[in-house]
């Protein structure tokens, strides 16, 4: 069931669209990710739901009550929802405490609401402090007790993490998922990073073009995305050339099974997704050595690789062309390869058909 609903929704500035026809349903309880580039318009949308700005057209609705569409407005203050902006933007004039306390009624911050939030969200030691006295990630903190603070039906993180640096934003991202997912609130996150949309989100809707192109859990998108552009904006990618029959795809790396409903296609050529992690690398003279002859596969050189510890990233270049003029294969960071190993490249199924 969905709790927060975004129906049609269109939205531009100087008479320049920015969100055409956008819908988006968010699942009571669920963290959802609006995935985009920069200026896409994730953070024009979060103002429609929040109500900093007014539809064009189109309908909003929280809980069963309509925020705005065209006849309805709400005002911010009245539709209970909890918005964390890109800087956190806390008082500067206020203390930890008063910062998070602020949308509360007197007798609420005489109480220990204020307290249990801090406790909450792991900066109780610093309710007396002033935000110049804070980091990065303790000032987002700050500013997520403060939205939580009015028990909102449903929160909204401009980019949260986009200002901490590398490793902290690692750490901070990890704590506020699970401090929401032990809560329960129902959460909208947008960010233009992949992994942190992927790993974070329960499920993720790419905004393009003024639209969400798809939505549905992270590893539907990333196995089967809608088209090549969305595949490759998830990450990188092999596109390679198939004919289909009986719900396979023969390539030069084999005979492979394609996934769910498009294994059914009527056609007899086209190109197949195929994810680094898919491939199956083996060095060729091993392969000679145990077999006599060449392992089932296509030929090919390391031309690249790019080592990160945990696994490396090997550019391939096929030595007959045809399927792709290079291939991209993910191994463990012990399997990585020099430059100018000659391998054979194999794949594993299903793969994912492209337009």
């Amino acid at each position: 069931m969905s709790l927060l609903s975004v129906k049609g929704l269109w939205k531009g500035y100087a008479g320049q669209p920015v969100l055409q026809g956008l819908d988006l349903e968010v699942p009571a309880g669920s963290l959802t990710a609006v995935l985009g580039l920069s200026g896409c318009g994730k953070t024009t949308l979060l103002r429609v739901i929040a109500g900093f700005e007014r539809a064009e057209r189109g309908t909003v609705s929280l809980a069963g009550r309509t925020l705005d569409d065209g006849a309805t407005f709400l005002a911010p203050e009245r539709r209970r929802i909890g918005y964390v902006p890109q800087e956190g933007a806390l008082f500067p004039h206020l203390s930890v405490q008063d910062n998070v306390g602020f949308a509360l009624t007197r007798s609420e911050r005489r109480g220990k609401q204020v307290a249990r939030l801090l406790e909450m969200v792991g900066i109780a030691p610093l309710a007396t402090r002033m935000p110049n006295e804070l980091s990065g990630g303790e000032q987002q903190r700050v500013a997520l007790a403060r939205a939580l603070a009015p028990r909102p039906d449903a929160l909204l993180l401009d980019e949260p993490f986009s200002s901490l640096d590398a490793s902290l934003r690692s750490r901070v991202r990890e704590e506020v998922h699970g401090l929401l997912r032990g809560q329960g609130v129902t959460t909208v996150l947008v960010t233009h990073d992949q992994e942190e949309a992927l790993s974070l989100a329960d499920t993720v809707a790419v905004l393009r073009d003024g639209k969400i192109v798809q939505q549905g859990a992270p590893a539907d998108l990333y196995e089967q995305p809608s088209d090549e552009r969305l595949a490759r904006f998830l990450g990188a990618v092999n596109l390679v050339a198939a004919d289909f029959e009986d719900g396979s795809a023969r390539t030069a790396l084999g005979r492979l099974p394609v996934r769910g409903e498009r294994g059914a296609i009527g056609r007899a050529a086209g190109l197949v997704m195929i994810r680094p992690e898919q491939l199956e690398v083996r060095v060729r003279s091993e392969d000679t050595h145990r077999a006599g002859t060449s392992a089932a596969g296509l030929g090919g050189r390391v031309e690249q690789c790019r080592y990160y510890g945990h696994d490396a990233l090997l550019h391939i270049r096929p030595e007959h062309p045809g399927p792709t003029d290079m291939l991209l294969a993910r191994v463990h960071g012990a399997q990585a390869l020099p430059v100018g190993t000659e391998v054979t490249v194999a794949a594993r199924g299903p793969v994912t058909p492209l337009e």
